[in-house]
């Protein structure tokens, strides 16, 4: 079995794409996904599965979500050995002063079409991940995420991405 952590794109966001992770839990019950389980309201899922394509998986699991909810929401997967790996790759580990709420993690589902142009903002590209860190907070920002394309991507602060990869982990025990 693989241990999967599952990033859902713009759910429960401003009022739309609604999904109760009740229901994504049952959802992802449904595909045979096994050890569901949720984090907050914003589509975190962390689960095992049979099937090591990842890409089919979220294709899978983005389909469900359309026939059930009526949208279709882009979904991230990481192995917990990729979020481990994220997490160990983080620029701006051990560094003074970095507040891990202005922090932002983006999955990348491929390679993006350019680059980001920062403001204010630290960026860090490796791999499948940029490492972005607000100083003044995202809401002032005004760093455009145009350059990604096409590809799916979504972003979880720092709190969010360490938490699920210790949901992940206790998988494993």
């Amino acid at each position: 079995m693989t241990t999967v952590i599952g990033l859902l794109r713009g759910v429960n966001v401003g009022g739309h794409n609604k999904l109760e992770m009740k229901a994504l839990r049952a959802l992802c019950e449904s595909l045979k996904l096994s050890n569901v389980q949720t984090y907050v309201q914003s589509g975190n899922v962390v689960f095992q599965a049979r099937d090591k394509d990842l890409d089919a998986l979220a294709r899978g699991i983005e389909g469900a979500i359309e026939k059930s909810f009526g949208f279709r929401p882009s979904i991230v997967l990481r192995t917990l050995a990729e979020m481990r790996d994220a997490v160990e790759r983080n620029p701006f580990a051990g560094r003074e002063g970095i507040e891990p709420g202005k922090l932002l993690c983006v999955f990348l589902g491929g390679e993006p079409a350019g680059p980001l142009k920062p403001f204010t903002e630290e960026v860090h590209l490796s791999r499948r991940e940029l490492y972005i860190y607000f100083p003044d907070g995202q809401g002032k920002s005004k760093l455009s995420f145009t350059p990604l394309g096409k590809i799916a991507w979504t972003g979880r602060n720092w709190n969010t991405v360490t938490k699920l990869l210790e949901m992940a982990a206790s998988l494993e025990t």
